[in-house]
């Protein structure tokens, strides 16, 4: 009796909860295949210098990236950029503010992304993690656990999901965005598809750069995704044959005393 009152204030409980769990689902939100997914998911490093490239030409102008230190761009697991490259890189592409100089010098590998808070835009060192997208059925945990909670799926569906339509609100230009929460965004689309080109040769329509900035950003917010799986993975399998042990141990030591029990009895 006291399992079937539990049960049954649970199922009320849930059906409370319907709407509230529910929620992410109305947005659209594409479920997209990321090299990085799973147990054993890794970056792709084209991929990795991919969105660098379009986060530097394009997302830099209105979003910094302050937590992520330039030096981590030849890290393992990264975009795979030599320490040449990366000074290099730095140098060309971004200044920073020196108070010992009183002025501005090209960017180093020990300086950070700069923050860019002209336009008033959200810094996306961790928008990855902290923006979540759908990622299997809401609330289950099993599929968050495996691929994680959806952020760049979030995001790759935010860029590329733009309709064209607009309307002004309070003095304000919104435009519809089939991923965004309500629907409407005040940020203009960034992307439009052909904005770039890349070296290897990889398709720049709208969604295959949307795709490619959001894993450069799941990067940016989780540099050390591979090597956290590979520790977990090795956990795992340590546990386990531990497990297999105490449990032959725990067979071989008691195994004479239930003997002898039997043959008493």
């Amino acid at each position: 009796m006291f399992i079937k009152h539990i049960a049954t204030a649970a199922a009320v409980l849930s059906l409370a909860a319907g709407p509230v769990l529910a929620a992410p689902s109305e947005s659209k939100v594409k479920n997209y295949d990321f090299s990085f997914e799973g147990l054993t998911g890794t970056y792709d490093q084209n991929q990795l210098q991919r969105g660098l490239k379009v986060y530097t030409e394009i997302c830099s102008g209105c979003h910094g990236l302050k937590y992520v230190p330039l030096r981590t761009l030849s890290d393992d697991g990264g975009p795979g950029f030599t320490e040449a490259q990366v000074r290099q890189y730095a140098a060309d592409n971004f200044e920073v503010y020196d108070e010992e100089l009183d002025d501005f010098r090209p960017a180093r590998p020990s300086d950070h992304f700069p923050e860019n808070n002209g336009a008033g835009a959200p810094d996306l060192s961790l928008m990855a993690k902290a923006r979540a997208g759908f990622s299997g059925p809401y609330g289950l945990g099993i599929n968050q656990f495996l691929n994680g909670m959806g952020g760049p799926e979030y995001i790759a569906s935010l860029l590329a999901g733009y309709t064209g339509e607009e309307k002004e609100e309070a003095g304000t230009i919104l435009y519809e965005n089939t991923a965004f929460p309500g629907g409407w965004i005040s940020m203009a689309p960034p992307l439009y598809g052909e904005d770039t080109e890349f070296d290897d040769g990889h398709a720049n329509d709208l969604e295959n750069i949307s795709k490619d900035v959001a894993a450069f950003l799941m990067w940016t917010a989780e540099p050390k995704l591979a090597a956290r799986k590979q520790a977990g993975l090795t956990g795992m399998i340590f546990l386990t044959i531990l497990a297999v042990l105490l449990y032959l141990t725990n067979k071989k030591i008691w195994a004479p005393i239930k003997g002898r029990g039997k043959r008493e009895s």
